[in-house]
């Protein structure tokens, strides 16, 4: 007997996207109500902080691939003896 899990049927997985998508929108829609202390001028600006994680994080992917990679990766051979 094949024990079975939450995520195995697509109806669970419906749900479980169906939430983290409607709450994504609650807390973005949520940040035109909250009042910010800004040190900056741009701080103010309407989903800031989401919009720079956004940017940060792809910016991140993107050194790691095109600038930190060449500088560790090893020739195709170098474990073999």
């Amino acid at each position: 007997m094949k024990k079975e899990h939450i995520f195995d049927k697509p109806q669970n997985v419906k749900r479980l996207l169906v939430i983290f998508f409607s709450s994504l929108v609650g807390l973005l829609a949520g940040d035109f109500f909250v009042h910010k202390h800004a040190y900056f001028g741009w701080e103010d600006w309407p989903e800031f902080y989401a919009v720079f994680g956004f940017v940060a994080c792809v910016v991140l992917v993107l050194v790691a691939k095109y600038v930190l990679r060449p500088l560790v990766m090893r020739d195709e051979e170098y474990y073999d003896a």
